[in-house]
């Protein structure tokens, strides 16, 4: 098997993980919120999950739009998971803002000048105010 990032590193500053996935901040000065939901475990696609997996997944990657959506009030949060280059399961959920440097297009899409929003509170208060989030809907 070839080296996997996501299976060799976290993928990111850890929000708040299970026993089967985890969240992460990424580091991208262009979008400090932006998370990534990614399954612990090696899997290449959603339909080599389980069902019951598969629906955890999702619960977690809307559990954490919904979070977003309260705490930044992004003008449309962009949900993609792509794999091409990482072929392990991973979501992206990337809040978005009128005026950030790719807005309207796809944040992997060559900039169109804007700036970056900043998060209204520091990084730390984001990551715990939506480890809270989801702690509160999947309790240790």
């Amino acid at each position: 098997m070839q080296a996997c990032e996501l299976c060799e590193k976290p993928g990111g500053e850890r929000v708040w993980s299970d026993a089967r996935l985890r969240v992460v901040q990424v580091d991208d000065p262009g979008y400090p919120g932006f998370l990534r939901v990614i399954w612990n475990d090696h899997v290449r696609e959603m339909t080599d999950l389980e069902p019951a997996a598969r629906s955890h997944l999702l619960d977690v990657v809307l559990a954490v739009e919904e979070a977003q959506r309260g705490l930044l009030a992004p003008d449309k949060v962009n949900l993609a998971s792509l794999g091409t280059l990482t072929p392990h399961i991973h979501w992206h959920v990337i809040p978005r803002f009128r005026g950030d440097p790719q807005f309207p297009d796809p944040v992997w899409a060559p900039t169109r000048g804007g700036q970056p929003r900043a998060l209204p509170m520091p990084a730390a208060d984001y990551r715990a105010a939506l480890a809270g989030a989801l702690s509160r809907r999947w309790p240790a």
